[in-house]
């Protein structure tokens, strides 16, 4: 609700439409070729996604009813979401902004205001849209996760290191309800992979 009440605000400020704006400031400056509104079902190359057959939707178990379209119009999402990429492009956006290049101060800095989300665990934290994890193998981590019915993404920027790391897969099933650790799984693999081999590559030892 919030980022819904968030884009209202851009709108009348900026007396431009939400998506124009997006354009405009960052996908367009930043090169995201492939990052695209989803404010229609019909979304261009979008691969079909699966859900399990008992999801809380009552959506059918394959998110496209043809090649490239939703079962569902995911313009619901608007400013709480509502763009459509690719792995690559997602990479690149997280890199130019945990790397002050999307937006300088104060903005990144007000960003990555964040406040412990549980008392007993502060080495986890939330800022404005995005988690900070501190003291893990790999120094401390920014990024979030991300979910639509039938596709779930993961965001890592570890930031001491100095790389960026995402993935999507087009499945939820396991993942929405916690019953499968694939996603961490994943991402502690692919960190494992691809930093120790760059430290390698540079005579750096963990």
């Amino acid at each position: 609700t919030g980022f819904i009440l968030l884009g209202m605000v851009i709108e009348s400020v900026t007396g431009q439409d939400y998506y124009d704006v997006i354009r405009a400031r960052f996908t367009g400056p930043l090169k995201l070729v492939r990052t695209t509104p989803s404010d229609r079902p019909g979304l261009k190359n979008l691969a079909t996604g699966y859900m399990s057959e008992n999801n809380a939707f009552g959506f059918p178990t394959e998110t496209t009813t043809s090649p490239g379209v939703l079962a569902w119009n995911p313009g619901i999402e608007w400013t709480g979401g509502g763009l459509v990429s690719t792995s690559r492009d997602l990479a690149l956006w997280g890199a130019a902004l945990f790397q002050g290049r999307a937006m300088g101060a104060p903005y990144l800095a007000d960003l990555l205001a964040a406040v412990p989300i549980d008392p007993r665990n502060p080495e986890i934290e939330y800022g404005l849209g995005v988690a900070i994890h501190h003291g893990g193998t790999y120094g401390t981590v920014y990024g979030h996760s991300g979910w639509i019915p039938g596709y779930s993404s993961s965001l890592r920027y570890y930031a001491e290191h100095d790389v960026t790391i995402a993935f999507q897969i087009n499945t939820d099933i396991g993942i929405v309800d916690g019953s499968t650790p694939l996603v961490p799984e994943l991402e502690q693999q692919l960190a494992k992979r691809i930093i120790d081999t760059l430290n390698s590559s540079m005579g750096v030892s963990n």
